[in-house]
């Protein structure tokens, strides 16, 4: 087991759970919850959980290897790190400590174009291997001038969110006022109060701001004033019309995030994206959807051998990420699991939850007697 392995926290709801007492209750609420009645997250989790596998104990094998390719890139292990709007809201300083581990332990670091680090950063701190999620400028100027300037960081995938047409209805956000910076409430004031250790490293490293976006936001804006902006500035939506002209204008890897029927699969393959990434937002969109695992099903059963497709949304161990590799992923990514790891070690949380991760992977692998990642939908048990 790796070094950066603390065996104090072996789980990820002992992460979850030390990182609810360091971060102020509006900051963690974002983090952890869903939308509307939290349906949707809830299920995500327990219908990976109802996938099984099959071991094959007496069959001769070699070593078990976590490594596994995707996109033309390998990697040492079949998940990274999915892209998290406002993170060092969440932890100060997390983006670059995620990023920081992600080149480290040889796995992809997504960095949303709503999070507290720059391209730029994302860039310098990964050599060049950063990916960069794109929420779609309204403005055909600006989003042009964003994907330029992925480009010259030299990001090699450019992944497109699909699945925010609209902002999801999250009540624990509502009551808390929660914005960027955060609304500064009483309430809000006594709970930064009794998180000391979040506060000094606010304090150390600076107020998080959209970091991507300053150059093109006004000064002096004020919390309404910044959300009226960004409401005008991003719409969301993405279709066929504003696709064919990023897929024209993007010269690497182009990733589909947010899918989530085969109907949109079918429209990516159309369209010339060379993957997707089945999810539903973690469940903070649509408290009705469908649970990933089981899109991922139906889409990989049918479309697995013409676009690469990758899943994120409700995994939240080594076992679950075993579990959606088998059922076709070719790769995976996790958001929160990695906030919680930050949340609770701060500089040491991405090299653990990493380490932790792989570690439970492999154990799985290692006990399936199955010696490499894209043999394990040979272990998936079938109804």
């Amino acid at each position: 087991m790796a070094q950066e392995f603390n065996p104090d926290y072996p789980s990820m709801d002992d992460l979850r759970s030390k990182a609810k007492r360091r971060i102020p209750k509006f900051a963690f609420e974002y983090l952890d919850g869903g939308c509307n009645e939290d349906v949707s997250i809830s299920r995500n989790t327990a219908e990976i959980r109802e996938v099984q596998l099959q071991p094959r104990y007496l069959r001769n094998r070699g070593v078990s290897s976590t490594k596994t390719s995707v996109l033309g890139m390998e990697f040492d292990a079949p998940f990274g790190i999915a892209p998290v709007g406002l993170q060092g809201l969440m932890w100060p300083n997390s983006p670059e400590i995620l990023a920081k581990s992600a080149f480290k332990n040889n796995i992809p670091f997504i960095l949303s174009t709503v999070t507290t680090m720059s391209i730029e950063q994302a860039s310098e701190l990964t050599e060049g291997n950063a990916w960069f999620q794109l929420y779609n400028p309204a403005e055909d100027a600006l989003r042009d001038d964003i994907i330029e300037r992925a480009a010259a960081a030299g990001c090699p995938v450019l992944v497109l969110l699909c699945d925010v047409p609209t902002f999801g209805y999250r009540p624990r956000d509502i009551r808390n006022g929660l914005a960027l910076p955060p609304k500064m409430s009483i309430t809000n004031i006594m709970q930064i109060m009794g998180k000391p250790t979040w506060a000094f490293n606010t304090l150390k490293y600076g107020q998080p701001t959209f970091e991507t976006l300053k150059p093109y936001t006004p000064e002096g804006l004020n919390l309404k004033q910044l959300g009226q902006f960004m409401d005008k500035t991003f719409s969301g939506r993405l279709n066929e019309e504003r696709i064919k002209p990023i897929r024209d204008k993007w010269k690497g890897k182009l990733v589909l995030k947010g899918v989530a029927s085969e109907q949109d699969t079918q429209d990516a393959i159309r369209l010339g994206f060379d993957g997707i990434i089945v999810s539903n937002h973690g469940g903070r969109q649509l408290d009705a959807a469908q649970s990933t695992i089981n899109s991922l099903s139906e889409i990989t059963a049918k479309y697995s051998n013409e676009i690469e497709v990758m899943m994120d949304s409700g995994l939240r161990s080594g076992p679950d990420i075993a579990r959606a590799m088998a059922t076709g992923a070719k790769f995976t990514f996790m958001g929160r699991s990695f906030l919680y790891g930050c949340g609770a070690l701060g500089n040491r949380g991405g090299d653990h939850t990493i380490s932790m991760l792989k570690t439970q992977f492999k154990q799985v692998m290692d006990q399936l007697c199955c010696e490499r990642v894209e043999d394990l939908p040979k272990h998936l048990i079938t109804n």
